[in-house]
């Protein structure tokens, strides 16, 4: 369970990264791109509860 957290953080990070400097100057295109990153974070999350889930059930 801990690589899983560990690609979590760097997944965390990378979206503060993103928002504090990357940013796009387009409105439009930031909102695009913080909600596909938004959505990966949450796919991992379910993927990394399922996996507990799963783990638990053995």
């Amino acid at each position: 369970m801990k690589p899983h957290l560990i690609v979590f953080a760097i997944l965390i990070a990378g979206f503060i990264a993103y928002n504090l400097f990357l940013q796009s100057q387009d409105d439009r295109t930031n909102t695009v791109v913080n909600i596909l990153y938004a959505s990966i974070l949450f796919a991992y999350i379910s993927f990394m509860a399922y996996t507990l889930l799963k783990k638990m059930k053995k």
